[in-house]
């Protein structure tokens, strides 16, 4: 609870004790109407002053239909009208619910503010001078920084010296800290835990990791949802067309009755009238609806799920399709091996010759072979090697000619191949003219990938869909591992847009498609499709730009954990809507017809509010 929060607590406390202190006095004294007035006076002044004077400037600087006025009218009316203790109360309960209300607020925006918390005060930079202490904003590209333990990492950059621990916490919303090593990449606004480490940056502060965050959670608020328009638009009309009809009750229905002949009953009607203005505030809508998508944001960011804005997660709410890009996405995007078949010869063997042809170079599947191998390939047993353009490559091993490469190089060896119908890419090894057997090499699927996709279908979704440059028998393959409704592969840049809009045709309305990417080339998709997301951590900076959700750790199970936040989101929106509005409805039909007084009034402005807002609060409660 902040200062200001405490401060109105302690008016309340001290308004409260006077108030029930009044009351027992006006109970067993029962002193003169205007002693009754002075009492009432003192609670009332103690809680209600700060309303009086915003509802007084509000007149001054021409904005008078608000709530602050709506309770300065009703509440010195019914002082006016010797409803002394329903005019305080009334005042008090108000400054009650708005308490609980900020402190509800302030609860949501510390989830907000622990994502501000990651931008680092200061960078030490090595100079020639020694280490010297810098502004992030002042730290050039190449440049070396030295982080040591408990600091934040405060710029994109490789560890060039030291291995540590990191704590990702901030950015990803995984508690289980990672190991980083000399060559690895490490993110700003992780905390080095363990060991100093040195860091030569690749990136200016402004377009690190730390401000891309900061920048997408500050300018989140500006995107609004149809539902926040809505209250918007309600409020400016709503407001004014309840105090028209307060004052047409309470001067209008009396002059009608005195031109009909019966009695005015002033009183009675101007009771009514500012029992209507009570009950009338818009409180629960305006701050409740607001309260539930602002909570969703930093609910969200803390499970390390960065949303731009509430109305992304009005169009997130409605996904029934998910498209996914394959590589990078769904799988490590990187080679590995993944299988050896029809080995002629001890696998672990077969393997080191292909490392020991291959180490030198510089292709994917080279280093995959050459890092699969348990030992490090020993370059003395090779006194030759040429690489055969889009075959593989000879070389002289052990003083025995072995090829390593495709069918094409297995001919030109004059092989007899062993034909493999695993997914992949196949890596023929032959000494001589004997075949020696396979390797495949593939990009591996992400271990949460299948659990991902089947959590989708729990969460609703109607179909899953996979776009990929690669060939069909590795697409099919890893679709059917993920169990993918439907594939389309060898598809270019451009042909991952012409799919997505046929499957925008084809959606029914109401719902939408989200895609999935990672890639550079998945930037115009994520623009294109109704709800764009990027796996943030690995993925390019234009496809983060072109999302409307980033996750920051390219989790997939967080997809499934975003559509779920965002469905709990409207819903508690749309129980707050029909709630508050179905029980302001029939509570301004009792306070017309006289059914309901002030103590009534208080209920549906203040208890509607409260009970809307702890509705609203439940979206901070994270998601499992």
């Amino acid at each position: 609870m902040n200062r200001k929060q405490k401060k109105v607590l302690t008016r309340v406390i001290i308004a409260l004790v006077l108030l029930v202190a009044v009351s027992v006095i006006d109970r067993f004294a029962e002193p003169a109407w205007y002693v009754q007035l002075i009492l009432y006076l003192l609670p009332y002044f103690v809680i209600g002053y700060d309303i009086l004077i915003k509802a007084f400037k509000g007149i001054i600087n021409g904005q008078v239909l608000d709530e602050n006025f709506l309770m300065a009218v009703a509440t010195v009316g019914a002082m006016a009208l010797g409803e002394y203790r329903e005019g305080s109360a009334v005042m008090l309960f108000y400054q009650i619910g708005e308490l609980f209300q900020s402190i509800a607020v302030g609860k949501s925006r510390k989830n907000i503010a622990a994502l501000m918390d990651i931008r680092p005060d200061c960078a030490f930079v090595e100079t020639d001078d020694g280490v010297e202490e810098c502004d992030p904003d002042d730290v050039e590209i190449g440049s070396i920084i030295v982080v040591k333990p408990g600091e934040k990492i405060p710029i994109d950059g490789e560890i060039i010296e030291g291995d540590t621990t990191l704590n990702t916490a901030a950015l990803t919303g995984e508690s289980m800290p990672v190991d980083a090593i000399r060559g690895d990449a490490v993110q700003s606004g992780s905390i080095n835990l363990t060991s100093p480490i040195r860091v030569r940056t690749t990136k200016p502060f402004g377009e690190s990791t730390v401000s891309k965050i900061l920048e997408l959670v500050e300018s989140s608020g500006e995107r609004k949802s149809k539902s926040e328009n809505f209250i918007t638009k309600f409020a400016r009309y709503y407001t004014p067309a309840v105090c028209i009809s307060a004052l047409l009750l309470g001067l209008g229905v009396p002059l009608v009755r005195v031109l009909s002949g019966s009695s005015a009953m002033l009183g009675e009607w101007v009771s009514r009238a500012l029992t209507f203005l009570v009950i009338s505030c818009p409180c629960a809508l305006v701050i409740s609806i607001p309260l539930s998508f602002f909570a969703a944001i930093g609910g969200a960011g803390s499970e390390g799920i960065l949303i731009k804005g509430s109305n992304f997660i009005e169009t997130l709410s409605k996904t029934k399709y998910v498209v996914f890009d394959k590589t990078g996405t769904m799988t490590k995007g990187v080679f590995e091996v993944v299988g050896i078949h029809h080995s002629m010869i001890e696998e672990e063997k077969l393997l080191e010759l292909a490392a020991i042809a291959e180490q030198s170079s510089n292709h994917p599947i080279a280093k995959s072979i050459v890092k699969a191998c348990r030992s490090l390939p020993d370059s003395s047993r090779l006194t030759r090697v040429s690489e055969l353009a889009g075959e593989g490559i000879c070389a002289v091993i052990d003083g025995a000619d072995v090829f390593v490469g495709n069918d094409k190089l297995m001919k030109r060896a004059g092989a007899q191949l062993q034909e493999c119908h695993s997914a992949g890419t196949i890596i023929h090894i032959a000494r001589g003219s004997e075949y020696l057997g396979h390797i495949v090499v593939a990009d591996v699927l992400k271990k949460d990938a299948p659990e991902a996709v089947k959590k989708l279908y729990e969460a609703g979704v109607s179909q899953t869909v996979m776009l990929t440059g690669d060939g069909e028998r590795a697409a099919e393959a890893a679709a059917k591992e993920l169990g993918i409704d439907k594939l389309y592969s060898r598809l270019l840049p451009e042909d991952k847009v012409a799919r997505v809009e046929e499957l925008l045709a084809q959606k029914p309305a109401g719902s939408s498609l989200a895609f999935v990417g990672d890639g550079i080339n998945d930037a115009p998709v994520l623009t294109r499709a109704d709800i764009g997301i990027a796996m943030g951590a690995l993925g390019s900076d234009a496809a983060i730009e072109a999302a409307d959700v980033v996750l920051m750790d390219d989790n997939p199970l967080k997809i499934s954990k975003a559509i779920r936040l965002s469905r709990r989101c409207m819903r508690i929106v749309y129980e707050n809507i029909v709630f508050a509005i179905g029980i302001k409805l029939i509570c301004l039909a009792l306070g017309a017809l006289g059914i309901a007084n002030m103590w009534i009034a208080i209920f549906a402005d203040v208890g509607v509010m409260v009970l809307a807002v702890l509705n609203a609060v439940r979206m901070l409660k994270r998601e499992k």
